[in-house]
């Protein structure tokens, strides 16, 4: 890793020499805009626009506009002299509990590493914060631009992350946040169990990129000149289920591996649905029915064949090509057996 700032940490009267860098990288695949016919890349030039004259980049300014469509210009030398106290120092401005700090906030991670011989006074910040069980907060400028900073401790190593202004954050103002919507009780339980039974420790090594990786399948093959495999189906869950209840019913079943789970947890078992919902309890008791049936006419469908004249033998010959199975054969010398009976 190569460091983007190097700076200190000012901790009271305490000065740590610090080097930063970049705890997070881009993994995105990147392209180049091309040209389709031969693949050579397409360049673009920087243009004034008022004379149509190509600019060197050295002679490219930074720009404000004003609301009257006047123009500040403004040089490096303008952005030297502008007073950033905390330009070469992470300025420590008071200790919070991490569970105060709103994920919103975080912008970008760093890491923090000892410069020089300032590794115990390093790990002295380091071992305080960890037994106070709180996280500093600082400012720090980065490319010109300051920023509120949290710093804490990670697998034993200072990390800081920058964060935004509070006057950054923006209001969610949504029309239904003024609404009064109100859930049912049995829908609110069905939901909590559905959350239960999806509860389990992150371990982010679990989840991937499936875009990125069928994205270098792809490449892969096109450079290979091989054919490149289609993705993979989604399963076909069925029509939309529009009642909330079905929904999340059919989801608690899901993420436990089956409606039995489901149905001795679901907290709201006297709720009444669809027959969608109620077919599956159903089919279990169906399908043991006709086994018995035909187990019990085994032995008296032979006796009856026996005596039966030759019409009713053709009779029964029909039957059984009329409906093409086996089943329709046993079904009349079942009856007969019942009125010999």
């Amino acid at each position: 890793m190569r460091s983007i700032w190097r700076g200190a940490v000012s901790f009271g009267l305490v000065s740590i020499g610090v080097k930063l860098y970049s705890a997070t990288e881009d993994k995105d695949i990147r392209f180049h805009q091309v040209h389709a016919v031969d693949g050579g890349r397409v360049k673009y030039k920087r243009v004034c626009s008022i004379d149509g004259e190509e600019v060197e980049y050295a002679d490219i300014a930074k720009g404000y506009e004003l609301p009257s469509g006047e123009v500040v210009i403004l040089t490096d030398e303008d952005f030297e002299d502008l007073p950033l106290s905390s330009r070469r120092e992470i300025e420590v401005l008071e200790f919070v509990a991490q569970d105060e700090i709103d994920p919103i906030m975080f912008e970008k991670t760093y890491y923090l590493e000892p410069d020089g011989p300032a590794a115990r006074p390093y790990v002295l910040l380091r071992d305080a914060l960890e037994n106070a069980g709180q996280v500093a907060i600082t400012k720090i400028a980065i490319r010109q631009r300051e920023s509120l900073a949290a710093l804490r401790v990670r697998d034993g190593v200072l990390v800081l992350h920058t964060m935004r202004w509070p006057d950054e954050i923006r209001r969610p103002d949504f029309a239904f946040l003024d609404e009064d919507i109100s859930v049912r009780p049995q829908e609110l339980k069905m939901a909590e169990a559905l959350i239960g039974s999806m509860t389990a420790e992150f371990d982010p090594g679990e989840f991937t990129d499936d875009y990125r990786e069928a994205m270098t399948a792809l490449l892969e093959a096109k450079q290979s000149g091989g054919e490149v495999a289609p993705p993979a189906e989604t399963p076909d869950d069925g029509a939309a289920v529009v009642d909330l209840m079905s929904a999340l019913r059919r989801s608690v079943e899901r993420a436990r591996g089956g409606a039995q789970d489901a149905g001795a947890a679901s907290p709201d078992a006297d709720d009444t649905d669809t027959g969608e919902d109620a077919a599956p309890a159903a089919k279990s008791p169906a399908k043991r029915a006709p086994a018995r049936k035909t187990a019990a006419a085994k032995a008296p469908a032979k006796k009856a064949a026996a005596k039966k004249p030759a019409a009713e033998k053709t009779t029964a010959a029909k039957k059984t090509t009329a409906a093409g199975t086996t089943a329709g054969a046993e079904k009349p010398p079942a009856k007969r057996a019942r009125r010999s009976a």
